[in-house]
C-alpha cells in the first residue's frame, strides 16, 4: 500500500523532502552557511544523536559481528574493485598492441603504440584508480545510513550501526592516507600520527563513551522525549546536509567508470557479504542493517580526499551524486532479499 503507514514509503517521502529542500536551499545559502552546518552537525548534532539513541539501543548479542563485517565488506570491496581495474587495464594495452600489429611495416607504428599507451594512462591513470578504489570502500553510514537504518530497522541496532560507522571512518584514514599516499599527485601526504589524532579526536567516538554512561541514568519521561526529538530533529539536518552538498556538485564525468564502482560498491558486495553472513548464523535485523549499511552510496569525504590528495575529482563527484540517487533503488532490493 503506497502510504505512510508504509514504513518504506514513509522513509522515501522523508529523504526526497529533505534532501530536495537541503538541495534548493543550497543554491542560495552562502557558502559560509553550509560550512557552519556541517561543522555544527559534527561536532555538536551527532554526538548528541548518538548520545539520544543509546539510550534505546539494545546493546547485547554478539556487537563485534558489525566492525567485522564493515572491514569485511571494505577488503571484498577492494579486492572486487582492484580485479576490474586490473583488467580494464590489461585490456586497453591488448588493444594498443593490437593496433601496433595490424600496422605492419609501419614505421610510426611505435609511435602509434606510445600514443595508445598514453591514452591508457589517462583512462586508467593512477589518481583515477586510487578515487574508483577510495569511492569502493567509504560509504555514507552516517548522514544517510542512520536515518534509513533508524526508520527501517529501529533504534534498538542503532549500536550496530554505530559500531560499523566507526570501523569505516577507521578504515577512512588508515587506508585512505596510504591509498591517498600511493595513488595520489600530491607532494606531501602526513605521517601516521595525523590520522590517528584524528581518530582519536572523532566526536562520535566520545559520544559513544558518554552515551554507555548515559543510558543508565534515570531521565524524567518529558526530558527523555525531549532528548529523542532533539535527535531526530538532528537526523532531518542529516539530510538537508546532504542536499545542500550534492547541490555543490555540478558536473559529471567517467560516468562508465562510476556507474561500475557503484555496481561493485552498492550491489555487488552487499550480495557477496550479506549472503555470506548466512553461513554464520547471522539472520534477521542484524544482516539487513549491515547489509544496509554496505549498500550506502560514497561518502562525500570522497570528493574532499580527491581535493586534498590529488585523486580524481570528477570520478569522485560522479560516484557521490550518482549514488545518492541509486540507493532508492537499491534499498527494495535488500528489504526483498534480506528482509525479516
Amino acid at each position: 500500500m503506497l502510504s505512510l503507514d508504509n514504513p518504506l514509503v514513509k522513509l522515501y517521502a522523508t529523504l526526497i523532502g529533505w534532501v530536495l529542500t537541503g538541495f534548493i536551499l543550497g543554491r542560495y545559502l552562502p557558502k559560509g552557511a553550509s560550512t557552519g552546518l556541517g561543522k555544527f552537525l559534527f561536532f555538536c548534532g551527532a554526538p548528541f544523536s548518538i548520545i539520544a539513541f543509546m539510550r534505546r539501543a539494545n546493546l547485547s548479542g554478539y556487537l563485534i559481528i558489525s566492525p567485522l563485517t564493515a572491514w569485511t565488506a571494505l577488503f571484498v570491496g577492494a579486492g572486487l574493485a582492484w580485479i576490474w581495474i586490473d583488467l580494464g587495464v590489461n585490456d586497453e594495452r591488448l588493444q594498443a598492441i593490437s593496433r601496433g600489429l595490424t600496422n605492419p611495416k609501419n614505421v610510426d607504428s611505435r609511435a602509434t603504440f606510445e600514443e595508445d599507451s598514453r591514452a591508457i594512462k589517462s583512462a586508467w591513470s593512477k589518481p583515477t584508480q586510487g578515487s574508483f578504489l577510495f569511492a569502493m570502500m567509504v560509504g555514507n553510514t552516517g548522514f544517510l545510513g542512520f536515518p534509513i537504518i533508524l526508520s527501517l530497522v529501529g533504534a534498538d541496532y542503532f549500536a550496530w550501526a554505530l559500531f560499523y560507522d566507526l570501523s569505516i571512518t577507521l578504515g577512512i584514514h588508515v587506508f585512505g592516507v596510504a591509498l591517498a599516499a600511493y595513488y595520489g599527485t600530491a607532494p606531501k601526504i602526513e605521517g601516521w600520527k595525523g590520522p590517528l589524532l584524528t581518530i582519536l579526536k572523532n566526536p562520535a567516538l566520545w559520544a559513544f563513551g558518554i552515551g554507555l554512561v548515559v543510558r543508565i541514568l534515570p531521565l524524567p519521561p518529558q526530558a527523555d522525549k525531549i532528548l529523542q526529538t532533539g535527535a531526530w530533529t538532528v537526523i532531518t539536518l542529516f539530510l538537508i546536509m546532504i542536499g545542500i552538498q550534492l547541490s555543490k556538485l555540478s558536473s559529471f564525468h567517467n560516468l562508465k567508470q562510476g556507474l561500475t564502482c557503484l555496481a561493485i560498491k552498492m550491489l555487488l558486495t552487499p550480495l557477496v557479504v550479506g549472503t555470506g553472513l548466512m553461513f554464520f548464523g547471522i539472520t534477521g535485523p542484524p544482516r539487513l542493517l549491515l547489509v544496509l549499511l554496505m549498500g550506502m552510496p560514497p561518502a562525500f569525504i570522497t570528493t574532499l580526499f580527491a581535493e586534498k590528495y590529488g585523486l580524481d575529482r570528477d570520478l569522485a563527484v560522479t560516484t557521490v551524486a550518482i549514488g545518492c540517487g541509486a540507493v532508492l533503488f537499491t534499498i527494495p532490493i535488500w528489504l526483498w532479499l534480506f528482509g525479516f
